[in-house]
């Protein structure tokens, strides 16, 4: 019996402290990042923004596109009005923008219209790369600039800061603006240090006509930007991170909204993680930095999922070692790694610039973490489905 309670509770610790030994190095290494010397302001873009339904949200954010401070003949916005049946194209035009009308109802989802709109920017043959920003998105005037000065020193990938336009929405939207502080801006600078890649993470980012030769677009999954961030990968090539630059979107604050979405997210995450884990992996032993990081990345489980599993350890290792005192270094390790998520999450919320009023938003944690389990234990849903907008500009 204390052999198969020892082995449970190994089993149980392993990945947790895998994890966050992860996490712990990626922290330690999140300090600011260098910013490149300024561009030529040569270099010509073409920003693609995938839009289904947006009539409400786009001439927003064409206006902030517009707002870029980048020669204006240096680049055009692209707006892909895909399989819309509302007035989003006319009101893109309305707003300055060009829209590309696309009508296939049986390829619908973001990847599709992305390649249509990588496509038709190539057969212009006029822009060097291409920019996504979603169409609910506000970006800094900057934006072109830090891809333009990355690429000129050879990058031919680059994501900005994915970050969030409504922070004080909601207690959700609060933890969520945190919660991708930890994600994007520790994980990204850390990962930018080591010389690897930060991903693709579905906003704000841009990659050569060059790049998009040797790795064309075809992904077309529940999360067609970190398929993508993989090809990428798994082709040799890294994404750069623009620490300085940011792309923001709405987050949603209704909980039958979010639990769609964050299914659909997970849904995709965890068919990647079925389908790419191995052959990151194996590319790792090439050897791979890059590759190799990728697929840690992909392994590493939600924050949610990884504080639920140190809670878990936490709860038996206490049961257990009352039982018996061999089961106390256990205890202790779950403690560490729950400290580790502490500094981790802390240093989010101070690179968030939420403040001490972002710290109330930590009273709900308990309860989201009681949603995330719920949320486990319901059908996943099939197949892509637009995020619902909850409130007009």
């Amino acid at each position: 019996m204390t052999t198969i309670v020892g082995l449970v509770l190994l089993a149980t610790a392993l990945p947790l402290v895998l994890a966050c030994i992860y996490l712990a190095v990626l922290t330690l290494l999140s300090a600011a990042i260098a910013v490149p010397p300024r561009s030529s302001r040569r270099l010509r873009f073409d920003v693609i923004v995938p839009a289904h339904n947006e009539a409400d949200v786009i001439a927003r954010t064409v206006a902030s596109l517009k707002r870029l401070d980048w020669p204006t003949d240096g680049y055009r916005i692209l707006v892909i009005a895909d399989n819309c049946t509302d007035a989003t194209a006319d009101h893109a035009r309305a707003a300055g923008a060009e829209a590309l009308e696309r009508k296939e109802p049986e390829r619908r989802g973001k990847g599709y219209a992305l390649e249509f709109g990588f496509r038709s920017s190539r057969e212009r043959g006029w822009a060097q790369a291409v920019v996504v920003v979603d169409a609910d998105a506000e970006v800094s005037t900057n934006l072109l600039e830090a891809f333009a000065a990355r690429i000129e020193r050879g990058a031919m990938a680059v994501q900005v800061h994915y970050g969030v336009l409504n922070p004080w929405a909601s207690w959700r939207t609060q933890l969520i603006t945190i919660a991708k502080a930890a994600f994007h801006i520790v994980r990204s600078r850390a990962r930018e240090r080591m010389g690897v890649s930060c991903g693709i993470r579905g906003n704000g980012w841009c990659v050569t006509h060059e790049l998009l030769r040797l790795v064309p677009y075809q992904c077309f999954s529940l999360t067609e930007d970190l398929e993508y961030g993989i090809a990428i990968g798994l082709a040799g090539q890294r994404v750069v991170y623009a620490d300085e630059a940011h792309s923001n979107a709405e987050m949603v604050t209704v909980e039958k909204v979010a639990r769609k979405q964050r299914q659909r997210w997970e849904e995709g995450r965890f068919e990647l993680v079925r389908s790419r884990t191995l052959p990151l992996l194996a590319a790792a032993l090439r050897p791979s930095a890059i590759c190799l990081d990728l697929a840690l990345d992909l392994l590493l489980l939600p924050l949610s999922y990884v504080a639920l599993n140190a809670v878990a350890l936490l709860l038996a290792a206490a049961a257990a070692s009352r039982w018996h005192a061999t089961y106390a270094p256990f205890l202790g390790c779950a403690i560490a790694c729950l400290a580790v998520l502490l500094l981790h999450v802390l240093r989010g919320w101070q690179l968030s610039g939420m403040g001490w009023r972002g710290l109330l938003a930590f009273a709900r944690v308990p309860g989201f973490l009681v949603w995330k389990i719920l949320l486990m234990l319901r059908r996943k849903p099939q197949g892509w489905v637009r995020t619902e907008r909850e409130r007009q500009p």
